[in-house]
């Protein structure tokens, strides 16, 4: 090494050094001009976007790009609750029970029990013709005036009143079965058990009907005879 190089190396101070203070100066200049060009560029973007903002909420129903892009925007609106009218929806939107058929089909198979067991309204006009009978032949009548008068016009009431349960049974079980054919068509059907206990219903109606219109006319078991 040679004695006389000086260790530590010292910043030139020729005509070199302050070219480059001046291009580091330059490019600090430089940097600080684009800085504030992206910062005003970016405001000037924002200002916009805002404007544009202000501009959408302005125009209110006013269709955007995306709703003219889709083809089933104008399907869409027109699918309105006005255009298909729901039997099983009442008017207040919520979807009908089906409560009225089933309460006919409950009521029918009700009404087919009693026709064929009987019922106190019955009782109470077997009652009154027998008061009426005994009244009538008090002051003396034949055997045959007497049953027909206190025992056969009861019998045969109580025949009438439990043949009009019957046919009442078998008006309701049928109105139960057919309810869903008027009107529009349900896209719901009528649930199994009210169609089988409108079915029952129908039928301990006829064998009640049949019953009775037997008893009333004496087909099946004959008034008993003076003899």
């Amino acid at each position: 090494m040679n004695p006389g190089t000086p260790k530590n190396p010292t910043t030139p101070t020729g005509p070199a050094a302050p070219a480059v203070l001046d291009a580091e100066e330059t490019a600090a200049e430089e940097n600080t001009a684009k800085d504030a060009a992206y910062s005003l560029d970016k405001g000037a973007a924002e200002a916009e976007g805002e404007h544009a903002v202000a501009d959408d909420a302005e125009a209110g129903s006013a269709p955007g790009p995306a709703q003219d892009l889709d083809p089933d925007a104008a399907l869409k609106g027109s699918d309105d609750d006005s255009d298909f009218t729901d039997p099983d929806f009442d008017a207040s939107g919520k979807e009908s029970s089906g409560l009225a058929s089933a309460a006919a089909a409950v009521a029918a198979a009700g009404l087919g029990v009693v026709a064929l067991s009987g019922s106190w309204t019955g009782k109470i006009a077997a009652e009154r013709e027998t008061l009426i009978g005994q009244i009538k032949t008090s002051s003396g009548g034949t055997a045959a005036q007497q049953i027909s008068e206190i025992y056969g016009d009861a019998w045969h009431s109580t025949a009438l009143v439990n043949g009009l349960f019957a046919l009442l049974a078998l008006l309701v079980g049928v109105f139960a079965l057919v309810r869903p054919a008027f009107g529009a068509p349900s896209p719901h059907p009528q649930p199994g058990w009210v169609r089988a206990v409108a079915t029952a219903g129908i039928a301990l109606g006829v064998l009640g009907l049949v019953i009775s219109i037997g008893m009333y006319f004496d087909l099946i078991v004959a008034l008993p005879t003076a003899q």
